[in-house]
């Protein structure tokens, strides 16, 4: 009976002892454990800053949110077609290969097609067959010999050792090839100009016998 009338009794609690009781309970480790980490507090920030930019361009992009994830599809094209243009996959397409595509053709016909593409103006084909015509030359004089395959880089490279005195020149005419036959650059006139004088190099320097 006592004990019925006692639990009927108010308990009036002030403001400074509701203070300090929810602070012992707020105290506990349990609550500290349970608070989210940095870690997780910086992905909901990014989630949320995500969400109000998905919100603010689907307002102003034509079709909402739909027209939201066609932009967002067009720039990953845009992406992927720039990587494939300038990229590794780029670099990998564009690689170097074999200086000849026709093995049936002599030095003087390749010299003769750059020639007469060079007074038409096609300067790319001007380049690229006068750079031929050096390599096919190489293998008539024997400075070379004739293989399948071989690439402009190597045969300045080969034909250097025998020819020192072009070795700098059949450098150069090799990367000229590459970078107009393979690497898209616009030939110029110069650099045919430089071809054919190191055509007329190659035709006339005798080779060196090793020691």
């Amino acid at each position: 009976m006592i004990r019925g009338l006692l639990a009927e009794v108010p308990v009036v609690v002030d403001a400074d002892d509701a203070r300090r009781a929810a602070e012992a309970e707020l105290s506990d480790p349990a609550y500290a454990l349970a608070q989210p980490s940095w870690f997780d507090r910086a992905i909901g920030w990014l989630a949320e800053r995500i969400a109000d930019l998905f919100n603010g361009a689907a307002g102003l992009v034509p079709g909402g949110g739909f027209g939201v994830l066609v932009l967002i599809a067009v720039l990953v094209l845009v992406i992927v077609v720039v990587r494939l243009r300038v990229g590794p996959l780029a670099r990998s397409a564009r690689r170097p290969a074999s200086v000849f595509a026709d093995r049936s053709r002599t030095a003087q016909d390749y010299r003769d097609a750059a020639e007469r593409a060079f007074a038409a103006g096609e300067l790319d084909a001007a380049v690229r067959d006068r750079f031929r015509a050096v390599v096919r030359t190489l293998e008539e004089r024997g400075v070379l010999d004739e293989r399948a395959g071989r690439t402009a880089d190597e045969a300045a490279r080969e034909a250097g050792r025998p020819l020192p005195s072009a070795r700098e020149a059949l450098r150069q005419g090799a990367e000229l090839f590459d970078a107009v036959h393979y690497g898209g650059r616009p030939a110029t006139a110069e650099g045919y100009q430089r071809l054919a004088e190191l055509d007329e190099l190659v035709r006339r320097t005798r080779p060196e016998v090793p020691a």
